[in-house]
């Protein structure tokens, strides 16, 4: 069986579906195991998990899946309700587990999560393992393409470092929470960030590209066409997009609208290398989109915004005040304790009863216990 020495930094690699299943026996017998993924974003076009870390109270096991033909045999733990997954900024790990795999997770615990309900400013995990342990996580492999073969055992420690403390962190930021009452409150955010999954892009690529609302017309036809070849330049090179041609740098080729590479070259932020690369596909998605007819020409859509009457804006500064003082009192963010969204969504009902703010979609139960009475009140007065 694989494993990983803190005492002399030494770790094997679980690279067969055999191994994982015995991994996987040890992993039900669990009441608590900390979890990580190391992807490698930054490096190729299409994302994709290329390390799965798993530490127990005794032992921590690196898991490749570049290697291993199906992480199958890790399914069942990981959804078991009686194991308590921790991870820490859990989000977009809970995503990439289904995404790649097919994997949920049920009984979530994210260290970040708690930390925030604690009222803890400096909430990363470096962060915390410092100011609670003393130990110090070196970063520099956090940029790394985990994708290469083989790691280095530099790079093994790195990525065990993320998981073999986070068990004694749980202990600790658990039974803080229990004392202060809240730890029902992280289980049920936890329970909404398991549900997390990735979702597919449709439509234009513009709706994903920041600044392009500020286009209109051919540019944004224009932008639409160099956004489609940066989409392919990105996957004949396995490189990620911003890698290829940043997207200021699009925008600022469809406002200015180049005719040659020497205009091209003008373009802030163009460099020679991309010129040359990329230049002729450039230039001829300029003059695609800048030839589009005006009856296809793209729109960016926009929201309409709701007329704001007089009493939902004064119930709004009432709830702020309110959120203002009340969260003071818990020690929090006042957006842990009530995100703008949800404030909003209180001043604009209709009636101000319990059973209308019950019924808003996105309130937490914790939230509706602790002060869904103090917003009908508020909502009442105004």
């Amino acid at each position: 069986m694989s494993y990983f020495h803190k005492q002399d930094g030494t770790c094997e690699i679980i690279t067969t579906v055999a191994r994982l299943a015995e991994l996987a026996e040890i992993l039900k017998n669990q009441q608590e195991i900390a979890v990580d993924l190391e992807m490698d974003s930054l490096h190729h076009y299409r994302e994709k998990v290329c390390l799965v870390q798993i530490s127990t109270r005794d032992q921590s096991w690196l898991i490749d899946p570049l290697a291993v033909t199906s992480l199958e045999p890790l399914a069942a733990p990981l959804a078991d309700p009686a194991i308590t997954v921790v991870m820490h900024g859990a989000d977009y790990d809970i995503r990439s587990l289904h995404r790649d795999f097919g994997i949920e997770v049920t009984n979530l615990f994210d260290t970040m999560l708690a930390a925030r309900f604690l009222g803890i400013g400096e909430f990363g995990l470096a962060a915390l393992l410092r100011a609670r342990f003393g130990i110090e996580l070196d970063k520099k492999y956090q940029k790394a393409d985990w994708s290469k073969r083989p790691l280095s055992r530099e790079m093994c420690a790195y990525a065990m470092a993320d998981t073999s403390d986070l068990l004694p962190l749980y202990d600790q930021l658990r039974g803080e929470l229990t004392q202060k009452g809240r730890l029902a409150w992280v289980e049920e955010e936890g329970r909404l960030v398991c549900q997390a999954r990735v979702s597919e892009k449709e439509g234009p690529l513009f709706l994903y590209c920041k600044g392009a609302g500020k286009l209109r017309g051919v540019g944004l036809a224009i932008l639409e066409e160099l956004l489609q070849m940066r989409a392919r330049q990105s996957e004949q090179f396995d490189r990620p997009p911003f890698k290829v041609l940043s997207a200021d740098t699009l925008i600022e080729v469809a406002e200015l609208r180049p005719r040659s590479l020497h205009d091209l070259a003008m373009v802030k932020g163009m460099t020679s290398g991309q010129i040359q690369r990329h230049g002729a596909g450039i230039l001829a998605a300029v003059t695609k989109g800048a030839t589009t007819p005006e009856q296809q020409l793209p729109r960016f859509p926009r929201s309409t915004k709701k007329e704001v009457t007089e009493q939902t804006k004064e119930r709004l500064k009432n709830l702020k005040s309110w959120r203002e003082r009340f969260s003071g009192e818990l020690g929090l963010d006042p957006g842990v304790v009530a995100p703008n969204w949800l404030l909003e969504s209180v001043a604009d009902t209709t009636e101000a009863s319990l059973e209308e703010l019950n019924a808003l979609s996105g309130m937490r139960d914790w939230q509706k216990q602790l002060f869904a009475a103090d917003l009908a009140r508020i909502i009442a007065m105004a």
